[in-house]
């Protein structure tokens, strides 16, 4: 895996490897498929490799198409600051799935990459997060979208402002 980085700010690194930044020249949508922007985060282990293996574990799923994903940012943690840096990208995908479907398919791909859930904002192999579905708002008990606090987190904003189509224009940076 080949590797670039280029700080960014005293604590910022931007990171390029084989696929991320990568564009699919497959950008148009097929009927009853849904455009939606998922952050991607880790801190435990080879987060760089585990990236990697996600890209091609969710190009398997026949229900799920990586559109884009962004540059790599490793950053500090917020909340639990006791824990090493993560690194952080965002992904945009096509997929035929609600909300739902889509917020329990990550959780079964998190499991898959071994994430334990222990407390917020603990170390973690890998963290996915649903940070825009459409121009669609949620807000339960169970799913929020957009994402809550993503204006406040570097760790998107800045996956996101280095992307080829940025955020939905309701959610324009």
């Amino acid at each position: 895996m080949a590797i670039l980085s280029k700080s960014i700010s005293k604590d910022l690194t931007l990171i390029e490897t084989n696929l991320f930044p990568w564009l699919s020249s497959k950008q148009s949508l097929r009927k009853r498929e849904f455009e939606v922007w998922l952050g991607i985060g880790g801190n435990i282990g080879d987060t760089l490799r585990r990236f990697e293996h996600l890209i091609h574990f969710l190009k398997l799923q026949s229900d799920l198409r990586i559109l884009e994903s962004s540059p790599i940012l490793r950053n500090p943690p917020f909340g639990y600051l006791q824990q090493p840096d993560f690194y952080n990208a965002v992904l945009r995908i096509a997929t035929p799935l609600s909300p739902y479907q889509l917020l329990r398919r990550v959780q079964r791909v998190e499991h898959h990459f071994r994430r334990v859930r222990t407390f917020q904002d603990a170390p973690r192999t890998l963290d996915i997060d649903i940070i825009f579905y459409e121009d669609r708002v949620y807000n339960s008990l169970e799913l929020t979208i957009p994402h809550r606090g993503w204006r406040e987190r570097q760790s998107v904003l800045i996956p996101l402002k280095m992307m080829d189509k940025g955020s939905p224009n309701r959610w324009r940076l």
